[in-house]
Formats: C-alpha cells, structure tokens, sequence
C-alpha cells in the first residue's frame, strides 16, 4: 500500500478536494465542488469514492461544475459503477438546498445533461424540484425496438405488463397489488437487464393505496434496492397516469409517493411538466485523498 498521501515532515495527511455528504431521504451522495478547482476522476476513482469500506460511500458521486449557460451551476451524476447518468432526482434537491444556502436565493435553475430544472424552496430543508416533461415513446426511453411503452411485453414472476417512461434516465414501472409480495431482488435484477433497455433501466414496483397515494420500490441501475428514488416516483405517478390509475383531477393536486425511506409529493402542471417535492439533509463534510 502507498503512502504517498501521507506528509511524514509534518505528521499529517495531504488534503484532495474537499466534499459534502448529503442525502435525501436516505439516498446518499458525495458531493464535490469543481467550479474553481477541475475534478475529473476515472472510473476507478469514482468506483472507490463510492465504496461504504474502501471510500466514503455514497449512492452516487455528483460533480458541481460552472453553469454552460444561465443556470446557477452545472451537475453531474456518476453512479457506483463509475458510469455518469443524465439525472437524478434527490440529488438534485440536495443541490439545490446546497445552492439556496450559499446563494441566499429562493429560486434558481440547475442544470444537467437531461436539460435545465427550475428549483423552489419549499421550507426548511425541502425543495421543489420541476423535472420537465416526462418521455413516453420509445425511442426516447430508449428501448431497443419500436414497441407500445404503455404496455411492455416482459415479466418476471408476479411483475408483467410494465409502463416505461424517461424521466432523465429510463424507467419501467410495474403496479402490484400489494408490495410486500414481492420479491424484489429476484425479479429486478432480471428486469433490469432485459434486452428491450440497451442502457438497462430503474425498476419500479407501485402499489396504489387510493386516489392520491402509492407506495413504491425502486431497484436503482447499476443493480440495487434503493432507499428513496426522485426521478422513480415521477415514473410511477407518470405510469398510474397513463394507465388511468389517477385522475387529472388528482394530480393537479399532490399525489403522496411512500417509498422505504419516506414520501415525496409529485404534482403535475397543467402544461404536462411534473414537480417533485422532498427534504434534503446534510451529512457531513471532508477532504478526498489526493491521486496518486
């Protein structure tokens, strides 16, 4: 093992770029701020940040970059596996309590490789975040041949005839009628790889309490049971929709999403963009270890 990062002169350790641990509802992320200092691990770099015994541990790495345009900052998502993803709901709230602290704005726009998205402060510790609209066809998911995203032609067990949706990354949601059911290791991790999704996709399991409420599972890329999902309960509300679930009545109000961690309300505006509602926590904050 090297110790190069270790200062034997002066008896302490050499400081890399410093990071925030946040989580929203439980989904965890190391946060590291680029917009003066570049930061651009490799894959293995990010593979080790992530690990809960070898690094800090985190859901996701998340990069804070200059804005590309007028938005207060650019961000990038990087998943445990190394592999960047184009969003990510809860972290996107975590940043934008990171932004309305440092900026003392009460609005802002973040951008991210799936587009621009418009951030509210909705009290202490939640943010309101509008994800845009959501993606139906298929080539926008994508899935790998023309078919009807309504109506997927896969199961796996008691999980068949899912709806797929983008919602900056891709989506398929199955509805059950009762969650606790179903084993969801067993069956995501098969979902989740079927050919139909070239970039496999986030498997969601929905259970409909009543007209404004679900409860939801997610099995998050690159392969795991997560605690809480943003863009996942966007999908489902989206999913219930489209099959006719809910009524538009019911989400032009607030639709409650019960996941393993907590709830996240999602509303829907009349011009077809969702918005998701949901706390934001800080954790903790530290110095990476500098490459070697």
């Amino acid at each position: 093992m090297s110790l190069n990062f270790w200062d034997f002169k002066n008896k302490s350790v050499k400081q890399g770029h410093k990071f925030i641990k946040m989580h929203g509802l439980l989904n965890d992320f190391v946060v590291v701020d680029a917009r003066k200092h570049k930061f651009n691990p490799h894959t293995s770099e990010i593979i080790k940040i992530c690990d809960r015994r070898k690094g800090i541990g985190g859901d996701q790495l998340v990069i804070i970059e200059p804005s590309k345009n007028d938005s207060y900052a650019f961000i990038r998502f990087f998943n445990p596996d190394g592999k960047e993803v184009k969003a990510c709901g809860n972290a996107t709230r975590c940043l934008g309590l990171f932004f309305f602290l440092e900026s003392g704005m009460e609005k802002l726009s973040i951008q991210t490789m799936a587009g621009n998205l418009e951030c509210t402060r909705a009290g202490k510790n939640r943010v309101s975040i509008n994800m845009g609209k959501i993606k139906t066809k298929w080539h926008e998911i994508p899935l790998s041949k023309n078919i009807d995203t309504l109506n997927l032609n896969i199961s796996s067990g008691p999980l068949i005839d899912p709806v797929a949706v983008n919602v900056g990354n891709p989506h398929a949601v199955f509805f059950v009628d009762n969650l606790d059911n179903i084993d969801l290791k067993k069956h995501c991790s098969i979902l989740q790889k079927n050919s139909i999704f070239p970039e496999h996709a986030n498997i969601g399991v929905a259970q409909l309490i009543d007209f404004k409420t679900l409860r939801l599972s997610v099995w998050e890329r690159p392969g795991m049971l997560t605690p809480a999902c943003g863009t996942g309960a966007c999908a489902a509300v989206a999913a219930a929709f489209r099959r006719g679930l809910i009524s538009e009545k019911s989400i032009t109000k607030c639709i409650t999403v019960i996941m393993p961690a907590g709830n996240i309300e999602i509303k829907i505006n009349k011009d077809n963009t969702f918005v998701m509602t949901g706390p934001a926590e800080f954790s903790y904050t530290g110095f990476l270890l500098p490459s070697e």
